[in-house]
């Protein structure tokens, strides 16, 4: 019997999943390890944050999954990987013997620079962790009489910026809250570095009538308890600082033998597997595709759900692998928190409130399939 072993229950696992469930592989055993029993669906969170959705609309259920599906679901932390004995390393003590590997464990914010990050942030990423201090500061805010709340958001990309609008939304709902004060702050001189100007203008408008400040290059070197410090010395209070930057690999990653990129990730060719190791696959936020780079974002994630089935099918049994090669043009979708949304695609931008539903349904299928 084959043994494929699962690191993370990411977006493409799950869809691989799903396809397995549908159309099972022969003589394959399928071992998932993961952190958590219900993994966070991304397109989904800002809206829970805003309040429009609950845990279980936004979150896989794995134990469920992993039940219908017939495979062994592990609840454990990854510390390392050893390929030339194919075995994982778990926290637990746990060592699980491997034929073949698939890694989808998505990449936290990076916060190595950053003086106080570990202590006094709180990452987007690991979202369940997110989640959990979101929920802690919305029962705070019913329990006390907090009149004004102050939020730093570092990092202005779309998820900075989709999570300042959606926890604006939340917070100014609350009647406890009578003033509500959130500042996103950007290294660079324009928020949205990777989109269009139409849709840098229409994302900036927003912000600006929801009275949502924004501090361009400015880079941020130490974070307290109550405010952070930025490179000019210059200090910002706060009530809470997330931490939205650029995604960061797993450090223990550094201790396999696995390729991995100049910034630390598991280095892929286009068949989703390691260009050192042909018996690991990784997909999603922790790898990078070779000569195909493309943004960590979970557009691409879900997208490569389908191929890496596929390959885990065709390489069990000793055929030749697809190529999978990501998508040029990609629909964004911003969801602006007041059941409106902004649409992205190349050169174009618009905001709409048909969007919001147009998102809704688009989310909601997905999750829909996962209901088996």
């Amino acid at each position: 019997m084959t043994k494929l072993v699962l690191i993370g229950g990411g977006h493409s696992h799950a869809i691989a999943l799903k396809m397995y469930y549908d159309n099972p592989i022969k003589n394959i055993e399928i071992i998932l390890i993961n952190e958590v029993k219900n993994t966070p669906y991304s397109g989904m969170l800002p809206a829970y944050i805003a309040g429009y959705y609950n845990f279980e609309q936004t979150h896989i259920n794995l134990e469920k999954l992993s039940k219908k599906t017939k495979i062994k679901l592990i609840i454990d932390q990854v510390i390392n990987i050893n390929p030339k004995q194919q075995k994982v390393i778990c926290k637990s003590g746990k060592i699980i013997p491997y034929d073949y590997l698939s890694i989808d464990i998505g990449s936290p914010p990076k916060q190595s620079r950053i003086k106080g990050a570990t202590e006094y942030s709180i990452p987007a990423k690991p979202v369940s962790t997110l989640l959990k201090e979101w929920d802690k500061i919305i029962s705070k805010c019913h329990q006390t009489n907090q009149e004004n709340i102050n939020l730093n958001i570092i990092g202005a990309g779309a998820g900075g910026v989709e999570l300042a609008l959606n926890m604006f939304q939340k917070l100014t709902n609350l009647n406890t809250i009578k003033k509500v004060n959130i500042t996103v702050i950007s290294r660079n001189e324009t928020i949205l570095r990777n989109y269009n100007q139409l849709a840098i203008n229409i994302v900036s408008k927003i912000l600006k009538n929801k009275g949502i400040k924004v501090i361009f290059n400015t880079e941020i070197i130490e974070i307290l308890p109550n405010a952070i410090i930025t490179q000019k010395k210059e200090k910002i209070s706060s009530d809470y600082t997330f931490l939205v930057t650029n995604p960061s690999p797993a450090p223990w990653l550094k201790n396999t033998e696995i390729t991995l990129d100049e910034q630390g990730f598991i280095l892929i060719s286009n068949t989703l597997q390691s260009v050192s190791h042909k018996n690991i696959f990784a997909t999603g936020d922790i790898a990078t595709i070779k000569n195909y780079p493309c943004p960590k974002a979970g557009v691409f994630a879900v997208r490569q759900g389908k191929p890496l089935y596929q390959n885990w099918k065709l390489i069990v049994q000793g055929k030749n692998l697809q190529p999978y090669y990501p998508q040029s043009l990609y629909l964004s979708l911003i969801g602006t928190g007041n059941q409106k949304a902004v649409a992205i695609w190349g050169n174009l931008a618009y905001h709409s409130s048909w969007l919001w539903w147009l998102k809704d349904y688009i989310d909601k299928k997905f999750m829909k399939q996962f209901s088996i």
